[in-house]
């Protein structure tokens, strides 16, 4: 069974990621994984509104 995609908490990660990428005293590869994780989300966030916007177009059609 597939999990229902939480868009808000994709975007939270997102923000929390932001903020540690930020912080100095984290490392290189620490940060690599924060940019491989990011990508990770943001396509799905991608893939979620390009969704809703596809059913947006068939309501309106």
């Amino acid at each position: 069974m597939k999990e229902t995609f939480d868009y808000a908490a994709a975007v939270a990660e997102l923000e929390k990621i932001a903020e540690r990428a930020e912080d100095p005293s984290v490392g290189l590869d620490e940060i690599d994984l924060c940019i491989r994780r990011a990508a990770e989300l943001i396509g799905q966030c991608r893939d979620y509104l390009r969704g809703a916007r596809e059913k947006l177009d068939t309501w309106e059609a």
